[in-house]
């Protein structure tokens, strides 16, 4: 299994995890906002007279009224990349990295206006009556290119597993299991059982579950977050000023933050931001394409609202906690996670700028030439050699060692900087992801109560990623092999659901990444092919609402 995990890495650093990857979805919205004069500017607010149905007929086909396609998008993005994504975001790039998550948003909102209408507007009816689009019909209806659409098709069923349902009741069942001891399999039978009643009843049952669900988990987060927010008033302004002041200079090193270069700050921004919206993606227009509505630019004008939700609004919240609760460069209490730890030799000066660069290096180009490699001395639970002991891109301290439960003593081997053996490791570090949100949360007027906020917060945003994520591999299905296989499709992310609560998912993290990158970019191309369709397309709804709705004031 780890040789397969290895094989799959290698051809990720080629496609999802590439250089190039990031710049190609960017350069895409780019291309679009100034090709379509900042749809994402001029049409925002026109955007939410949509949504509220004030342009509806009665006559209008589809499955969902605009707010649930809205709410089914937004179940399916705002997830674990909100808690967990911003966190490592600002660990890895400090407080600039939420800079380009903004931008990446402000981006993707374009991009979302595009591929929503093109999907919108070549969407089919199933054989069962129920709408189906996305981009594999624009791709089949206007493009011809089926092969394409089908592998597009595929891509979004492997990723609706590889994103959509098993990470997400992994994340879910270790947080339940580390919070409150609940059994993971337990969690994930009852976890199960509710999706497999929500996502059978198609559609029109995902969709009334998410128009609820969705507001509620929100209101929920952000009760917590200005709890954090207000209790750190004093930090609001300088936390803002964090965030644009080192966008072109890279982070500074400030508490056990060892600092972050423009490249990792942009790096990571956007590819967290990239992560939290999926713009570009194609999954968003699936949703979208269910939607009610006799013109397809409607449509694309209330996914402009999406990225803007998801990631401007409520990955900024997050960040702001992050930021003025101050314990994204605090050292924390912690058990070391083996995929964190790197054993370097004590020619590294960690308290110089060098040695906190040489680390730094090391961490992200997997540099080998200072990591240690031989024994080290461990008397009772504790460290005797002289090395440098690096968790969670910081220097740790007050390390203790354990072995079945008991401090240990005795010698490990180390090779390539990683400690050979079934050892615990535990002391004080930075931490990243989720359990840095939860840290932050118990910053304000809650106290440790706020931790169950981020724990409850993760329950809800994680499971309606899993419900919305059922209906995109559902249309993807309908599209290769017609509407029968589709009870077929749905026992199997049931039961796969349920055995990801307990079992190991790294191998599923790794297979989504490639997955997520054969999904957007025949997106990418089959957008950028159809730009001049979507400009008259857009010209042309301006010209039939100027006559229908004379004394509308448009934003033309």
């Amino acid at each position: 299994m780890q040789e397969l995990n290895n094989f799959l890495s290698l051809i990720d650093r080629y496609i999802g995890s590439s250089w190039w990857f990031p710049y190609a979805l960017l350069g895409t919205g780019l291309f679009f906002t100034f090709y379509l004069k900042f749809p994402q500017i001029r049409y925002f607010r026109f955007a939410f007279k949509v949504v509220k149905g004030k342009f509806d007929k009665s006559g209008d086909e589809g499955d969902t009224s605009h707010f649930q396609a809205l709410t089914t998008a937004l179940s399916g993005t705002v997830g674990t990349g909100n808690i967990a994504g911003v966190a490592l975001a600002v660990h890895v790039g400090g407080p600039a990295a939420l800079f380009w998550m903004l931008m990446t948003a402000a981006v993707g909102m374009c991009t979302k206006f595009v591929e929503v209408t093109l999907s919108h507007k070549y969407r089919e009816k199933a054989e069962d009556g129920t709408m189906a689009g996305g981009p594999m019909y624009y791709m089949k209806n206007k493009l011809n290119w089926k092969v394409m659409g089908v592998i597009f098709a595929i891509a979004t069923v492997l990723s609706s597993f590889g994103t959509g349902s098993l990470p997400q009741i992994n994340s879910i069942a270790g947080s339940m299991n580390a919070v409150f001891g609940l059994n993971k399999m337990l969690v994930g039978g009852v976890l199960a059982v509710l999706l497999a009643f929500v996502i059978i009843g198609g559609i029109r049952r995902i969709a009334v579950v998410t128009e609820r669900l969705v507001p509620t988990m929100a209101i929920l987060y952000f009760i917590g977050a200005f709890a954090v927010i207000f209790s750190n008033l004093g930090n609001i302004i300088p936390s803002f000023i964090s965030i644009f002041a080192e966008v072109f200079s890279g982070s500074a090193a400030t508490g056990g933050f060892l600092g972050g270069t423009v490249a990792l700050a942009f790096n990571k921004g956007v590819g967290r931001g990239l992560f939290s919206n999926e713009a570009g993606q194609g999954s968003a227009p699936i949703a979208h394409a269910s939607a009610k509505g006799h013109e397809p630019v409607s449509e694309g004008f209330v996914a402009i609202l999406e990225p803007f939700i998801d990631t401007i609004v409520i990955c900024t919240i997050t960040g702001l906690v992050l930021l003025s609760s101050g314990v994204w460069n605090q050292k924390h209490q912690t058990d070391f996670d083996y995929t964190d730890i790197y054993v370097m030799n004590n020619n590294i000066k960690p308290d110089s700028r060098e040695g906190q660069l040489a680390i730094i290096d090391h961490v992200e180009k997997k540099t080998t030439e200072d990591l240690y490699n031989g024994a080290i001395d461990v008397q009772h639970g504790e460290i005797q050699s002289d090395i440098c002991f690096i968790h969670a891109r910081s220097i740790a301290e007050n390390i203790k060692v354990s072995f079945d439960g008991r401090a240990y003593s005795g010698s490990i081997e180390v090779k390539d900087g990683k400690p050979q053996g079934d050892f615990v490791f535990s002391g004080k570090s930075l931490v990243h992801s989720a359990p840095l949100t939860t840290i932050a949360f118990t910053k304000g007027f809650f106290g440790d109560y706020g931790k169950y906020i981020v724990v409850f917060g993760l329950l809800l945003f994680a499971f309606s990623t899993a419900i919305s994520w059922s209906y995109y591999g559902d249309r993807a299905m309908t599209f290769i092999w017609g509407s029968k296989s589709v009870m077929y499709y749905r026992i199997v992310y049931v039961i796969t659901f349920f055995v990801a609560a307990f079992t190991d998912t790294t191998i599923i993290w790794t297979l989504s990444a490639i997955t997520i990158a054969v999904m957007t970019l025949p997106n990418l191309i089959g957008i950028l092919a159809l730009s001049k369709d979507m400009k008259t397309t857009v010209n042309d709804f301006w010209k039939d609402f100027r006559k229908e709705w004379p004394d509308e004031k448009t934003p033309e």
